[in-house]
C-alpha cells in the first residue's frame, strides 16, 4: 500500500508527539523545521511521490496534502496557545498590587502657589470672608468699565491685555469677580477671589500667567483702619510673626484713596544691605489696596451713599516665593518634579 511505502501514519504520529512537547516558540520552530523544512519529514514524503506508480500517486498526494494542511493548522494553533501562555505569565510577573506599600516614598503635595493660596484662604475665612470665583475669559465690561477704567487708560493697551477674536479677553486681574459678586449677592459682602490672571509680561521676573487673590469688603461705615488691621492680621498669620508695615499713597482707578503696602523684609528685616530679597532696602511690596471707588459700588448695583468698603490685591506667586525662599519665578511654572517634591 502507498501508506506503507511512504509511512504517512508514522510521520503524523511523530508530529503529534513532537508538537505536544513544544512549550516555547523556539521549540515550536524546531518542530516546524523538522517536518516542513527543506529536509523535513513531510517535505521528504512529498518528494518521494515520484517513486509511486502513476495509479497510486494521486491518492497518496491527496493524503499528503491533507497532512500538510493539518500540520500547518496545528502549528498555528500551538503558536496561539504559547503566545497566550507567555502573555499571561508576563502579566502575572509584572502585575502591580495596588494594596501594597509603595517601594519609593514619593508622596503627592500641593504646588507651593496652591499651598499659599489655601493658607491665605484659611486665614481670611477665619476672619469671616467667603471664597468667590469668576471666569478667566471676561467681558471688557467687567474687566475694565465696571472697575472705573476709562477707554483711554493704559491698562487697555494691547501690549498689556490678551484680547480674543470675539472681543472678549483674558482677565488681567481678579477684580471683575468683585462686580460679579456684588451683582449676585448685594451688600453687605465679604469675599476673597483667588485665581489665574493674564498679562503680556514675560521676562525673568514676570510671567504672562500668574496667580492673584482679591479681597473685598462692602458694609456700612467701613474705615481705612479696618483695611489696615485686616492686612496686618492676614500677613502676620501667613508669615508666622509680627511684621513692620508701611503704607504708600498710590493710584488705582477702582479705589480712592489708594495705597500700596510694604512689609519688612522677611529674610533680613532690613539689617542686611546686601540682601538679595529686598536688595538692601529692608522693605518688600506685597499688596495694592484702597477704599472702593463709589463708581465701582454703583456698577455692582449697590448705593454708595449707604455702603462703602475696601479692596486689596496680592500676588500669590510672590507670596509663595517670599515665604518659601524661592528665588527664581520660573521654578513655579516649569514642572520640575525634584523641585515640587522638595516639600514646602
Amino acid at each position: 500500500m502507498p501508506d506503507d511505502l511512504i509511512n504517512i501514519a508514522g510521520v503524523k504520529e511523530d508530529f503529534k508527539n513532537s508538537l505536544a512537547s513544544a512549550k516555547t516558540f523556539n521549540e515550536l520552530d524546531e518542530v516546524r523545521v523538522k517536518f516542513t523544512g527543506k529536509k523535513g519529514a513531510l517535505t521528504l514524503l512529498l518528494r518521494s511521490l515520484g517513486k509511486l506508480a502513476p495509479e497510486e500517486r494521486k491518492e497518496t498526494g491527496q493524503k499528503l496534502n491533507l497532512l500538510r494542511d493539518e500540520i500547518e493548522h496545528d502549528l498555528t494553533t500551538a503558536a496561539t496557545k504559547i503566545r497566550a501562555a507567555e502573555n499571561e505569565k508576563l502579566e502575572l510577573d509584572s502585575r502591580i498590587d495596588v494594596t501594597l506599600t509603595p517601594k519609593n516614598d514619593f508622596n503627592g503635595a500641593f504646588h507651593p502657589v496652591m499651598q499659599t493660596m489655601h493658607e491665605i484662604m484659611n486665614i481670611m475665612q477665619g476672619l469671616g470672608y467667603s471664597v468667590a470665583l469668576g471666569p478667566e475669559i471676561e467681558e471688557d465690561f467687567y474687566n475694565f468699565e465696571c472697575l472705573n477704567i476709562p477707554k483711554w487708560h493704559p491698562a487697555r493697551d494691547m501690549q498689556d491685555t490678551f484680547y480674543l477674536p470675539d472681543g472678549k479677553l483674558l482677565r488681567t486681574h481678579t477684580s471683575p469677580v468683585q462686580v460679579h459678586s456684588m451683582l449676585e449677592f448685594g451688600a453687605p459682602l465679604r469675599i476673597i477671589c483667588p485665581g489665574k490672571v493674564f498679562r503680556r509680561d514675560n521676562d525673568t521676573t514676570h510671567s504672562p500667567m500668574f496667580n492673584q487673590m482679591e479681597g473685598l469688603l462692602i458694609d456700612r461705615d467701613v474705615s481705612f483702619s479696618v483695611l489696615k488691621g485686616t492686612m496686618a492680621e492676614m500677613l502676620n498669620a501667613f508669615f508666622g510673626r509680627s511684621l513692620k508695615y508701611r503704607f504708600r499713597a498710590s493710584y488705582f482707578p477702582f479705589t480712592e484713596p489708594s495705597m500700596e503696602l510694604d512689609i519688612e523684609c522677611v529674610k533680613c528685616s532690613g539689617h542686611d544691605e546686601n540682601c538679595r530679597v529686598c536688595h538692601g532696602t529692608g522693605w518688600l511690596e506685597v499688596a495694592g489696596m484702597g477704599m472702593v471707588h463709589p463708581e465701582v459700588i454703583k456698577a455692582g448695583k449697590i448705593d454708595p451713599e449707604i455702603y462703602n468698603g475696601f479692596a486689596f490685591g496680592i500676588g500669590l506667586d510672590r507670596m509663595a516665593m517670599l515665604k518659601y525662599g524661592i528665588n527664581d519665578l520660573r521654578l513655579l511654572f516649569n514642572g520640575d518634579i525634584s523641585f515640587l517634591q522638595s516639600g514646602f
